[in-house]
């Protein structure tokens, strides 16, 4: 063999070798993947809507970047760290029947596992519609913001909430950093009362160190049983100042500890608050941050913060058909 076939045989050779090693190592890929253990990720935070109905929407506005149609199948459409397998949805509209449209889109999806639902405590016909909605197993909650518990507390008019308790619905509250110290006077005063705290508090993320008034109410808060943490709506706390969201866990982790910390690995819940969250991050983004911080704390912790620990918040009730993983 000459000189020029013999290196036309040895590059032949280095390719075959080469290209089987690319193979092997693809395969290898492969397995690894599907060896990944299998993960429940219940989105405890997101927000539907659809601005073609003929009566449109309230929220978000018309120009809004938000203002299009998003339902349950682009959630699931979306690229995810680890796949989502059901949501909690949260109303974000204030008119009355958009509670139960959020029902009726639910009713035919086992995706869905439930809904929190906006009823004004001062508004005429409250209690009423709270039992009205209550009858269906989807409807786990309200949500309201500190303010109003903050009135209600100084009045000491609490039965709008203990109507809650009655129908063994819990309460999402939202707000500033003041909230959880606001949600703590509550939980005190109700102890059956299930709440689960918004946005870690709504804090702004920065590279400083977190604020000490909202690491004592985020303290204050956890001192209580009957609370719960969402960790949602975190790359929006990330990006007060316009842009995206850093990606970087190391960059959140001052905050999560606070939250760890003080609640545990027992009372600490998953949420995105998408579609506006997408502003800051992708949902895989923002989904990998968080991902990546819990994984730390081992397999048990990652499976009450991405969906047992939800349940036992909402209460939710498992759905045939629903795909776990």
């Amino acid at each position: 063999m000459g000189a020029l076939g013999m290196t036309q045989h040895l590059s032949r050779r280095r390719f075959l070798s080469t290209a089987g090693g690319l193979a092997v190592a693809g395969s290898a890929t492969i397995v690894e993947a599907s060896r990944k253990p299998a993960l429940d990720v219940i989105d405890c935070h997101t927000h539907f809507y659809d601005p073609t109905r003929p009566e449109g929407i309230p929220w978000p506005r018309k120009g809004s970047s938000l203002f299009r149609t998003v339902l349950p199948r682009h959630l699931r459409a979306l690229s995810h760290a680890r796949k989502v397998t059901g949501t909690v949805i949260v109303e974000a509209s204030n008119r009355l029947e958009d509670n139960q449209w959020l029902l009726d889109i639910a009713k035919d999806d086992p995706f869905v596992l439930g809904i929190v639902g906006h009823l004004d405590p001062s508004q005429p016909g409250y209690v009423k519609n709270v039992k009205r909605f209550a009858r269906n197993r989807l409807f786990r909650g309200i949500r309201v913001g500190e303010k109003l518990i903050a009135s209600r507390l100084k009045t000491n008019s609490l039965d709008v909430f203990k109507v809650l308790q009655d129908h063994d619905l819990e309460l999402d509250v939202n707000g500033g950093t003041v909230t959880p110290l606001v949600v703590s006077r509550l939980a005190a005063r109700m102890p059956g009362l299930r709440l689960l705290q918004n946005h870690i508090g709504n804090v702004a993320i920065t590279k400083a160190a977190p604020p000490k008034d909202w690491v004592s109410n985020i303290r204050a808060a956890a001192g209580h049983k009957n609370v719960f943490c969402k960790v949602s709506a975190m790359v929006e706390g990330a990006s007060r100042s316009g842009g995206k969201a850093p990606t970087d866990v190391a960059f959140y982790k001052p905050y999560l500890d606070v939250v760890w910390e003080a609640f545990g690995d027992d009372r600490v819940i998953y949420g995105s608050d998408w579609p506006v969250s997408e502003r800051a991050a992708s949902y895989r983004q923002q989904q990998q941050i968080v991902l990546d911080y819990v994984s730390d704390r081992g397999r048990t912790a990652v499976k009450q913060f991405f969906s047992l620990n939800s349940q036992r918040a909402y209460k939710w009730v498992e759905r045939d058909g629903r795909i776990k993983s």
